[in-house]
């Protein structure tokens, strides 16, 4: 008698070796702006010689691809084993530069490493609330992140206001063709090639642009050809509680984000998951991946939104394939070149990309959204109030620039104000004291 084996979840399933690494790398060239941005960021804004940024970059890759490795197998609980990519958090960067101008680049270091260990020491609190979590709620961060992304990457396009290049015609230019090949590719092309669109896009726009002088990709072979990470490059970090409290309150924000990432990821893959048991293990990836970023003198390395997008819109949902991923990520983190070729990517033909899988992760939000019922009031306040707190800061910037330097680390981010204010809306309307009207 033959025994019918189970039928393997796309999460699960082993592609074949060339389209896992043709899937790997298009999560790779999307995702690959963020840790090179990050550590320019930081490097410029705390003077770091071109020997250390290039380490840091080095760094941030192998800790990325590791992240990645953990989230995509879950090995003892920790990681998700979803399709996730991690990479360094715009918010906790510039966190990282703002505790190092107030102290010192050690005690900022330190902090990261502080913020990894907390995290894994507030889980156990953070898993009761997870019920205050409904798909509303996620449904309204993921429209924030959608919108808060779209609007950086809009600036990596134009450029700062007051240069010389700012709203340079053909960046614009440039981006909007990004996207065009984008959308092409996804229409006319079926099969393999149809999910590899957002890659073909990126590359067909980094084509003409270097066909018309806009980039050097031969200069990048130029240089050093190995950069391996090293320990401590600040020193022995400094652990300094009262410096490290807006990285420290920020663990909470981004716990509340690796929860929307989950619970949005499981959906884009059609895996039902109990977010009670698979949040945590999201958690603690990113606490481990955070930590050792720390030791190797990076900011915070968490959960990306950015591949959520590129799930949704390349329908691959194997882990593998992120996995895979990681793997490329380690291998550009010890080869240079790899680095410096994936930096040479012009600014606008990475936006151009991000704009369209930022896009998508707003729709994401969109039909999450859709699922409650806004005719019921209760509903349609949190997600007004929601709307208003977390768009406020995003489009009306320095809205709050004359309240406390302390209370604008909170003030200033659009999506930790609209997420706090969903969450806290909802236990008003939902918890606290539920109505007959709203079907409660």
């Amino acid at each position: 008698m033959s025994v019918t084996s189970a039928p393997v979840h796309p999460v699960d399933e082993k592609l074949p070796p060339l389209k896992l690494f043709l899937f790997g790398l298009q999560h790779v060239l999307v995702m690959a702006a963020s840790p090179i941005t990050s550590v320019f960021l930081v490097a410029r804004a705390l003077g770091l010689s071109d020997d250390l940024t290039l380490n840091l970059i080095s760094a941030t890759f192998f800790i990325c691809g590791v992240g990645s490795l953990l989230q995509s197998f879950g090995p003892l609980g920790i990681g998700a084993k979803l399709p996730f990519v991690m990479v360094p958090g715009g918010a906790p960067v510039a966190l990282f530069v703002l505790i190092a101008k107030d102290t010192n680049i050690a005690t900022a270091a330190g902090a990261v490493m502080m913020t990894g260990v907390l995290y894994w020491i507030l889980l156990p609190i953070f898993r009761r609330c997870l019920r205050f979590f409904p798909k509303l709620v996620i449904g309204t961060m993921l429209l924030l992140v959608s919108i808060n992304l779209i609007k950086i990457y809009g600036g990596v396009i134009v450029g700062q206001p007051g240069s010389e290049n700012f709203a340079n015609p053909s960046s614009i230019g440039m981006a909007i063709l990004t996207v065009a090949l984008t959308v092409f590719f996804a229409r006319v092309l079926k099969g393999t090639l149809g999910q590899l669109s957002v890659m073909l896009g990126l590359l067909g726009g980094a084509a003409v642009a270097s066909l018309l002088g806009g980039t050097a990709f031969v200069a990048s072979l130029s240089g050093p050809v190995f950069s391996l990470p090293r320990l401590f490059p600040f020193g022995f970090p400094e652990f300094d509680i009262w410096a490290s409290l807006p990285l420290l309150i920020f663990c909470i924000i981004s716990m509340t984000e690796a929860t929307g990432q989950t619970v949005a990821i499981a959906d884009v893959v059609g895996k039902k998951i109990d977010p009670a048991e698979v949040v945590p293990k999201t958690i603690r990836g990113d606490g481990l991946a955070s930590f050792i970023g720390g030791i190797l003198g990076t900011s915070l390395i968490i959960t990306s939104g950015e591949n959520i997008g590129i799930v949704q819109a390349t329908g691959v949902r194997s882990r593998y394939v992120t996995a895979v991923a990681g793997v490329i990520l380690l291998v550009i983190s010890i080869l240079a070149p790899l680095g410096r070729l994936a930096n040479a990517i012009p600014g606008p033909v990475v936006g151009g990309t991000a704009l369209i899988v930022f896009a998508i992760i707003g729709v994401m939000g969109i039909n999450m959204i859709r699922t409650a019922n806004l005719h019921e009031r209760s509903n349609m306040y949190i997600l007004a109030s929601a709307l208003t707190m977390g768009l406020l800061p995003i489009l009306v910037p320095g809205i709050y620039s004359q309240f406390d330097s302390r209370l604008q680390i909170i003030l200033n981010n659009g999506l930790m104000m609209g997420t706090l204010t969903a969450v806290l809306t909802n236990i008003i309307f939902n918890h606290l004291c539920p109505t007959k009207e709203d079907g409660q």
